[in-house]
Order: C-alpha cells, then sequence, then structure tokens
C-alpha cells in the first residue's frame, strides 16, 4: 500500500525548509523528502566555497542569521549548520535518504493528486512542490563536444573540488559568472597558470565606502524585478562578479588580469590539439561596465528619492589587452566549463507540458498554471530576481505557503 500524504516537499535545502516552516506554523500535514542529507546542494560545493552575500542578508522564515560574524561570508560547512538546526528549531518533517524517482498524475483511477515513486516506496500526495533547485544539470555551449576529442580532462564545476585535486598543468576555466572567477582565482593563486574564457557577465565592487554593495541594491528596486519586466534571457544571465573569500573583495576581469590570470574572448571550440576563442574580450569587458553603470544609476537614484548623498562610484579604468585566440591544450591539465545549469524535470516530472520548450516549469508564483496541485520552490524568478536567494525565498515561501493552505 502507497504512503498518503497531503502535500510532499521535494529537496531539504533552503526553498524547501522554507516552505516546510510555513506549512507548519499553518498546521498543513506535509512531508519534506531529500535524497541525501539536509543542504545537500551546499555540500557538493567546492571545498573552499562560502557564501558570497553577507551572513546578515540570510532571512530565512523564523530563522535569520544570528550569529557573531554578520558582515562575515559563511563557508559551506557553516551554511549546512545553520540549516540543520533551521530544520530542527521547527521540526521540519525530513526524511533524508530518499530519492524520487518520478512524479506523475493520477487519472487512472480518478483519485487525483500525485503518485511519486521513490527508493523507500510509493507515496500519494495531493499537493507537491518541487523544490530541489530550479538548474538541475550542468549546462555546456554546444562548442564543448569538440573538447571530447582531446586529451584534456573536462569537467563542470559541481565536480571541481580544489586545485590539488585537478591533473598536473595548466587550467582553462570556461565562463566568467560569480563561480568562474572564484576558481581561476582559486586555481591562480595555488600556483596554476590559468586562461578564463570571458562571457557577458556584469560586475559591481564588494563594498561602497564600506558598505556592501548588496545592502545598496537592497535598497534599490533591483532586487524585486520581475521577469515579465525584464527580457526573457535574464533568467540566464550571469550573477555581479563578486567573491566573499577573503572576507570578501573584489572579483572582476580587472581584478583577474591585474592578478596574472589570462582573459580570452569567450570559447569557440577546439580542433587539433589547440582550443579557439572568439575575438570579443573587450566587448565582453564594455557588457560588464555598462551593467556596472546600470547599477550606479540604480543607487544613486534610490539615495535621491530619499534625500541622501549617493556613495562614491568610481568610473572602471580602461582596459587593454590582445589575447590569442587560440589556446595549446597540450600545456592544459584540465578544462573547467562554468556556464551555468538548466533545469532537468522532464527526466522525472510528468506531464511534459507543465513545463516549456527550454524545460522552466510554467507556473505563477511558484504554482504550476498547467497542472493543478504541483508547485516549485527556489525558481530563480520564480516571482522576483531575489526568490532564489537566501534573503529572497522568506517571501515566496509566504505566498506559495497560502496557496496551498487555500487548496
Amino acid at each position: 500500500m502507497a504512503e498518503s500524504v497531503d502535500v510532499v516537499v521535494v529537496g531539504a535545502g533552503q526553498a524547501g525548509l522554507s516552505l516546510s516552516h510555513e506549512l507548519t506554523r499553518a498546521s498543513i500535514e506535509h512531508l519534506v523528502l531529500e535524497r541525501s542529507e539536509v543542504g545537500e546542494s551546499w555540500r557538493r560545493r567546492w571545498d573552499s566555497f562560502c557564501l558570497v552575500v553577507p551572513n546578515w542578508s540570510v532571512r530565512l522564515p523564523g530563522g535569520a542569521y544570528d550569529g557573531d560574524d554578520p558582515d562575515g561570508f559563511m563557508p559551506k560547512a557553516e551554511i549546512v549548520d545553520f540549516l540543520k538546526a533551521y530544520a530542527t528549531g521547527f521540526n521540519a518533517p525530513v526524511r533524508s535518504g530518499v530519492e524520487v524517482s518520478a512524479v506523475t498524475q493520477r487519472e487512472e483511477d480518478g483519485a487525483g493528486g500525485f503518485l511519486l515513486q521513490t527508493s523507500t516506496g510509493d507515496i500519494h500526495a495531493r499537493d507537491v512542490v518541487l523544490a530541489a533547485g530550479g538548474y538541475q544539470k550542468a549546462h555546456r555551449p554546444a562548442a564543448a563536444a569538440q573538447l571530447a576529442e582531446e586529451s584534456v580532462l573536462v569537467i563542470d564545476a559541481e565536480d571541481y573540488l580544489n586545485p590539488s585535486a585537478l591533473p598536473p598543468g595548466e587550467v582553462l576555466v570556461v565562463g566568467s559568472g560569480q563561480t568562474g572567477c572564484q576558481l581561476a582565482d582559486e586555481c591562480f593563486r595555488a600556483g596554476r597558470t590559468v586562461h578564463l574564457a570571458c562571457g557577458r557577465a556584469p560586475w559591481i565592487p564588494r563594498r561602497f565606502e564600506g558598505r556592501d554593495s548588496v545592502s545598496w541594491l537592497l535598497d534599490t528596486k533591483f532586487f524585486e524585478a520581475r521577469l515579465e519586466d525584464l527580457p526573457p534571457a535574464t533568467r540566464l544571465g550571469a550573477n555581479p562578479q563578486l567573491t566573499g573569500a577573503g572576507g570578501g573583495r573584489d572579483l572582476n576581469y580587472r581584478v583577474l588580469q591585474a592578478l596574472g590570470v589570462n582573459l580570452l574572448g569567450h570559447f569557440a571550440g577546439a580542433e587539433a590539439g589547440r582550443a579557439h576563442f572568439a575575438g570579443d574580450l573587450h566587448d565582453l569587458v564594455a557588457f560588464g561596465d555598462a551593467r556596472y553603470a546600470f547599477l550606479c544609476d540604480l543607487i544613486a537614484k534610490s539615495c535621491a528619492s530619499r534625500s541622501m548623498p549617493a556613495p562614491e562610484m568610481p568610473e572602471p579604468p580602461p582596459f587593454q589587452a590582445d589575447p590569442p585566440e587560440s589556446l595549446d591544450l597540450g600545456s592544459v591539465g584540465a578544462v573547467i566549463f562554468t556556464t551555468g545549469f538548466r533545469p532537468d524535470y522532464n527526466k522525472w516530472v510528468s506531464p511534459a507540458e507543465a513545463f516549456d520548450e527550454s524545460g522552466f516549469p510554467i507556473q505563477v508564483d511558484g504554482s504550476s498554471t498547467v497542472v493543478p496541485g504541483l508547485h516549485f520552490m527556489g525558481l530563480h524568478f520564480q516571482r522576483k530576481r531575489k526568490s532564489a536567494t537566501l534573503f529572497g525565498v522568506a517571501e515566496d515561501a509566504g505566498v506559495l505557503g497560502e496557496r496551498i493552505a487555500a487548496r
């Protein structure tokens, strides 16, 4: 006999736990299934990983950060400990070590709801919330397939641990969002020769006049933006380049170039032992500078609206580079792709009509507009730009919790 539960939440990260908190508060019977342990996605990050947003910005419902280092950046072990304590604090009904292999609608017997096939048996649920992360599958550009013919280790960011775990030789990092810049920085500081194949990524200083840039942006409407008010490609855009490593510091193209990282245009493919790159590095840097100017303008307007002085926001210095358009792969020990993730729901959730042609859920405020009772948490732009952040998930959990309670 299959187990029956009113609501099943799949995933015990900050998104699933935040919703569980709201369901618990509303006295709604539910179960949180986690294929490994609480905070598993954080556990899988590279060894030195730490938050890019300050600790004070961790604001889960009923569980804001209250430690003694609010302006610091928690390493991954502390993030996991925080989430474990959070789950324990409200007795979240987490069932660990349970993998969900399929979620389907129950239509054949007229019972309605969903059937979840799990590693420990079938479960029937009236509502299902998929909180396993909006980006589940590492994405590589089509040109990456050409590296299959080369004798070089090729991995995704999720498989990177530390520089010493890589084979000897130079390191080529493909992708220059937050992750790409951080891995390039770490490998270079470990003594490797590092090449960074760049892309379109914004940047912002870690701090303006001693105040973290995240705090300045929270004063604006930047994180409140909805996808329908922005170009659709925004949901695939990179986050601003910066890092929480070393207590938090700037980390952008100019910083990496000054450090000694070799900046290249975007990765264009590989052939006959050489990797090839487009001649667009200056255009990519100009894109980042334009986004920096946009963010500065938002901050200036926000300050003006509150009759307070804006911080000093210096113009970026001129950028100069003459990058090669190819690289000998014979000297490269590893290629690391940090080119983002894509959803992978179609492999285990049906019907397929619940997702668009790119695999993204067709939803409003976290609830499917195609399949009644199917919901999502932790999606990038689930409701707003801040939805998938540690300071935005509480708002989404409150909205979705109310909707599920109303059902």
